[in-house]
């Protein structure tokens, strides 16, 4: 069984060093957080409204085929000051696709968001986190910035009490960390008591919430 560290190791981010892991060298008592394979209703909605209590901002890696299925939700994510990434338009795995299919199923994402925004910087996430060097170097030469994470609240998992969600989160995050939840029906449980916890603790200790 594959186990995955809510907390990236450096000798990772050093094997990989053109994709953005963090923001270690930026602004002091900064985090961002970030949201993935959404939109949907209610749970995208969820985030918002705790985001909003805060006043903090976020990057939601978005499905194309969640965005053509709810553009209203997509939509109020950009009016409410958040920024949004490629997630693939149908979540597909850099392991199991061809070049073609996941260059072309990116792009397809890609026009999905234009259709509602005009985005300067192209931000992508690979689904489940899997690097291919020769996907991931083309989309480089695209523009598109590669962004993984510093660390997983792993709320999608099963074995994730939403305890344990939280302290993976407050346990691990500093200043620069890029912290990873999902609006997903699959992790709502674990979200939903974590997010509002893991907001309310680093606002408390002067942290401020940005989006990439």
């Amino acid at each position: 069984m594959k186990i995955i560290p809510a907390k990236t190791p450096d000798s990772i981010k050093l094997l990989f060093p053109n994709y953005i892991w963090d923001f270690y060298a930026g602004q002091e008592k900064t985090m961002y957080l970030t949201f993935d394979d959404g939109p949907i209703p209610e749970v995208t909605e969820f985030v918002l409204d705790q985001l909003n209590l805060f006043d903090a901002k976020a990057t939601f890696f978005c499905i194309g085929e969640n965005i053509k299925k709810h553009p209203d939700i997509f939509n109020k994510i950009l009016s409410k000051g958040h920024n949004v990434g490629n997630h693939t338009m149908n979540h597909i795995k850099a392991r199991k696709s061809t070049f073609s299919e996941y260059l072309n199923n990116t792009e397809e994402c890609e026009k999905k968001i234009n259709e509602h925004a005009e985005i300067k910087e192209k931000l992508f996430r690979p689904p489940y986190g899997q690097l291919s060097k020769s996907k991931l170097t083309e989309l480089r030469k695209r523009e598109y910035q590669i962004i993984l994470w510093d660390v997983l609240s792993k709320d999608w998992d099963k074995n994730t009490s939403p305890e344990q969600c939280f302290n993976n989160v407050v346990n691990n995050s500093k200043s620069g960390s890029i912290i990873v939840f999902h609006d997903s029906i699959k992790a709502s449980k674990n979200l939903e008591f974590a997010l509002p916890k893991v907001l309310k603790y680093f606002t408390e200790k002067g942290y401020i919430f940005d989006k990439i």
